[in-house]
């Protein structure tokens, strides 16, 4: 029987660690393999995109886009893959379905800020289903099916 403290590595298949800097028999003495002089020789060296003074290829290319700082992310859910879900005995069609029943039933990982429903796929169960948003094609699919779609989702206020 083995024990704890007799546990070791097979002969020859661990290495030691290169100590640098131990004079000139180590084979790594002197430099430690830096070269010789110039920045990269010295320590607290950070020079990448640095390309000696000429504009970085990174400022020369133009400015693209914009990020929105509070932008919300939505965790996006297909018609095909909730089908997917009812077949495989995971998700109960009879019982209402939101965000919380999706990721317990393992068809989502998270929420995020709410979930989306796609049209992807044909709706085949009754479904009674909230989310935050639903495409009109996932609203269409889910109510010619017999189901109901709720939106959560503050709709946009149109201005006159």
């Amino acid at each position: 029987m083995v024990k704890l403290n007799e546990l070791a590595p097979r002969e020859g298949s661990v290495k030691g660690r290169m100590r640098v800097g131990r004079g000139p028999g180590s084979g790594k003495g002197k430099t430690a393999g830096r070269g010789v002089k110039g920045q990269k020789s010295r320590s607290g060296v950070a020079i990448a995109g640095f390309e000696g003074g000429q504009m970085p290829l990174h400022m020369r290319m133009p400015k693209r886009g914009f990020n929105k700082p509070n932008a919300k992310t939505y965790a996006e859910v297909n018609l095909w893959r909730l089908e997917q879900a009812i077949e495989a005995g995971k998700l109960d069609a009879k019982k209402p379905i939101d965000g919380a029943v999706l990721v317990a039933a393992g068809v989502l990982r998270r929420v995020h800020d709410g979930v989306k429903l796609l049209g992807e796929g044909e709706c085949k169960s009754k479904l009674d289903i909230t989310v935050h948003h639903a495409t009109a094609s996932a609203r269409a699919a889910v109510e010619k099916a017999g189901g109901k779609v709720t939106t959560t989702r503050k709709e946009a206020v149109a201005e006159a």
